[in-house]
């Protein structure tokens, strides 16, 4: 046996010795060898994930209108800008889609409020209301069962801390139960326009029955703009609630808003909005905003981050493309001539103003473009306030731009004998 293991030795040790020979003798041998024997390299660094969603690359509808400013890239999957004072949308990315809302639906709820409740008066919390959330780590101020508050109060809280129960509160004292008031809401919507919004509680927790649109949304947060108290609860950063009769300690309200003026994001010329944000929603934000003689609404629907990088990337966009101009070409009212014949049937056969203008109607353009590129039409419809109205749409290159509303002052029956 110690023949045989030194005999293995000797040829092993042998085989090492000519396999150097060969290697120092022949180079090209060598580096075949030691191809042949080569590893796979160890990759040591990891792919570089997409700093962006999945919809950032997506194109805005509106760069398909021609000669329409290119619109911005942004994370979120819905937006809308739109002008306040003309209703022209200015930007539009998935508008029509149905998303969750989160507490933006505050908006309509506040609106609501504004107009049926009186402004002056008083709320006392029912225990239905105080404690009608069950959600966990929900928005609130802690109301309890009889606390007093005053509406000034219960909307701040609404607005600025996005108090849940308090909207549970308004719908009560405003329809007698939260279902006829998430009726009331849907109606308003419907008179609003909007075409794809179900709502199916005041606050916007998570349901699936409650979703509404960007396109939606910002018709609801042209209304409740043009609505001189919402206008103060949405443009408020800071408010106190003092004790109650049920708290002892003074409630203090942050916007929650990080654009408004001092806050993180602070962006010139913001004046308000609210905020949302759930699991299924994602970021929604809703930003009020003016600059010279433009007002705007942006839109943000499932974002990320607050929304805030996509709203500045929209305001930016707006205000730096865009200028609303007056029409003075139209009509201040329009007047019915009748004949002096027509005077045996006619009450007055002189001239009657049929339908007249409350203001100057106004476009927003993209810079450079002037409104003598315009196109116009007309269209009588339903007015939910009162007797129908002839509307003027104000169209660039097949977009809307601006509307004019006459109102109707005189109706053929009142003409007659």
């Amino acid at each position: 046996m110690k023949i045989k293991k030194k005999n293995i030795f000797r040829r092993v040790f042998c085989g090492f010795i000519a396999a150097a020979v060969l290697f120092s003798s022949s180079p090209a041998m060598a580096a075949e060898y030691e191809d042949y024997y080569e590893e796979a390299p160890i990759v040591t660094a990891t792919p570089t994930p997409d700093p962006h969603t999945e919809y950032y690359n997506q194109a805005p509808d509106t760069d398909s209108i021609k000669e329409w400013p290119a619109g911005p890239k942004i994370e979120g999957e819905s937006a809308v800008l739109m002008d306040l004072t003309t209703g022209a949308v200015l930007y539009s990315k998935n508008a029509s889609k149905a998303q969750y809302p989160a507490s933006i639906t505050k908006i309509m709820t506040t609106l609501l409020a504004c107009e049926h409740l009186d402004m002056n008066g008083k709320l006392v919390m029912s225990e239905s209301a105080a404690y009608g959330i069950t959600e966990s780590n929900s928005s609130s101020i802690y109301a309890d069962t009889n606390e007093e508050f005053t509406m000034e109060q219960v909307l701040m809280a609404v607005m600025l801390q996005s108090a849940n129960e308090m909207t549970l509160a308004v719908a009560e004292e405003t329809s007698g139960s939260v279902k006829k008031f998430v009726e009331l809401m849907n109606q308003k919507a419907r008179q609003l326009g909007c075409t794809n919004t179900h709502f199916n509680n005041p606050n916007g927790l998570p349901d699936e029955l409650h979703y509404t649109t960007a396109s939606d949304m910002a018709k609801i947060a042209r209304a409740a703009w043009q609505n001189p108290y919402f206008r103060r609860y949405t443009t408020r950063d800071y408010y106190e609630i003092p004790p109650t009769n049920r708290f002892p300690e003074t409630r203090y309200l942050l916007n929650h808003h990080k654009m408004m003026e001092g806050q993180q994001y602070a962006y010139e010329g913001v004046l308000g909005g609210k905020t949302g944000y759930t699991e299924a929603a994602g970021n929604t934000l809703v930003t009020f905003a003016k600059r010279d003689n433009l007002y705007l609404v942006a839109v943000v629907m499932k974002s990320v981050n607050g929304a805030y990088s996509d709203t500045a990337a929209l305001l930016d966009y707006g205000f730096n493309n865009f200028t609303r101009s007056a029409v003075p070409s139209g009509a201040e009212s329009i007047s019915a001539t009748y004949l002096p014949a027509e005077k045996y049937i006619l009450k007055d056969y002189r001239n009657s103003v049929l339908f007249s203008s409350m203001s100057t109607p106004s476009v927003t353009l993209p810079n450079g473009i002037g409104i003598d590129r315009l196109s116009s039409s007309r269209t009588v419809k339903k007015n939910p306030a009162g007797l129908p109205l002839l509307e003027t749409s104000y169209v660039f290159n097949g977009h809307q731009v601006g509307t004019a509303r006459l109102y109707q002052k005189t109706l053929l029956s009142d003409l007659l004998l």
